[in-house]
């Protein structure tokens, strides 16, 4: 099978992992992406999708390029809401689009709305996008890969990082100027924090490492602090279950669903709330059982998922595989 990938965040790390998974099974990609940077020197506008549209018609035109490939591409996969537009330009080949929680939660909903119906399949990640969606669409969260991410001694795990052992970490695994994920709050309470307990509590602020270190973090860190004003199912609250490492986090995405059943973890939605949650977490000095509770979304089973979703839209198979979720619009 031939898909032509469309993103805007070609080096987003769930969506290059994914792809891994799915390649392992026969699948052949070849990507295109929105020239420029969001937030780069160079920018993003409205003319660079624009310009995209000529991009997507020139690959479509002139096929895959992967040896062994056939003429002409499968089907389009697109990623995120603002290049759904580019793939249903054309109606030669089905498009599936991936919605990622932004496009389903923020400013770029209008455009995710408007297209959905106009795929032959939408992904989205949790149930609460589906429902925000409107329309049909099925509920595949990304997977967690259980080998790279997986339980490790935190006494060993600090020393590979040259985190301290003295302290109480708070791992918050975003850039502080990603607003959506909402460094400032998780400063406050990790400040409000610090001082009531026996020993320093630090916030320990992680981005632009390679992404299969971040085993590492999750396994030297206390507790995973997620404090974002938007999620669709938060690639990192897994990783952490996986690590069997600590959660607090805000009630975004799916969240409460992943943690219902971990312990020590909480879901919060005030400020105090939120420094309660921490402080329990971390005076309980316990690790997880969250590696039993992360199994369903495991990247095996999502990348079934996946496939079952490709071959049902181009014609080889019309039964979704177990785990996928379907979830009809409201009528």
């Amino acid at each position: 099978m031939d898909v032509l990938t469309l993103t805007n965040a070609p080096d987003a790390p769930f969506l290059n992992q994914q792809r891994t998974a799915l390649e392992r099974r026969g699948v052949r990609f070849e990507v295109c992406a929105v020239a420029g940077d969001v937030s780069g020197p160079d920018g993003r506008g409205p003319l660079e999708y624009l310009q995209f549209v000529r991009t997507v018609r020139r690959a479509l035109a002139t096929g895959p390029s992967t040896p062994g490939s056939g003429d002409e591409f499968d089907l389009v996969h697109a990623h995120y809401g603002l290049t759904a537009p580019m793939a249903l330009a054309q109606r030669q080949v089905p498009v599936v689009c991936s919605l990622w929680g932004s496009d389903v939660h923020g400013p770029v909903k209008p455009v995710s709305k408007l297209c959905a119906p106009l795929c032959e399949a939408v992904i989205v990640m949790s149930e609460r996008m589906a429902a925000d969606l409107g329309t049909d669409c099925q509920v595949i969260p990304d997977g967690v890969d259980l080998e790279t991410f997986r339980p490790e001694c935190q006494t060993e795990a600090r020393e590979r990082i040259g985190w301290p052992a003295d302290e109480y970490t708070v791992f918050f695994p975003y850039a502080p100027d990603r607003g959506v994920k909402n460094h400032p709050r998780a400063k406050r309470i990790v400040d409000t924090v610090d001082g009531t307990l026996d020993r320093p509590v630090s916030l320990r602020t992680v981005s632009g490492v390679p992404h299969e270190r971040i085993a590492d973090y999750m396994n030297a860190a206390d507790v995973l602090l997620m404090t974002s004003h938007s999620e669709g199912s938060p690639n990192a609250v897994k990783e952490a279950l996986a690590c069997n490492c600590p959660v607090v986090a805000v009630d975004v995405g799916d969240v409460r669903e992943r943690l219902a059943g971990v312990t020590p973890s909480r879901v919060a939605t005030t400020d105090g709330e939120l420094v309660d949650a921490l402080a329990s977490v971390l005076e309980a000095g316990e690790r997880s059982n969250g590696r039993d509770h992360v199994t369903e979304v495991s990247l095996e089973r999502t990348t079934d998922a996946i496939l079952e979703v490709y071959r049902s839209v181009t014609g080889r198979t019309g039964t979704p595989s177990e785990g996928v979720a379907q979830v009809e619009s409201p009528r």
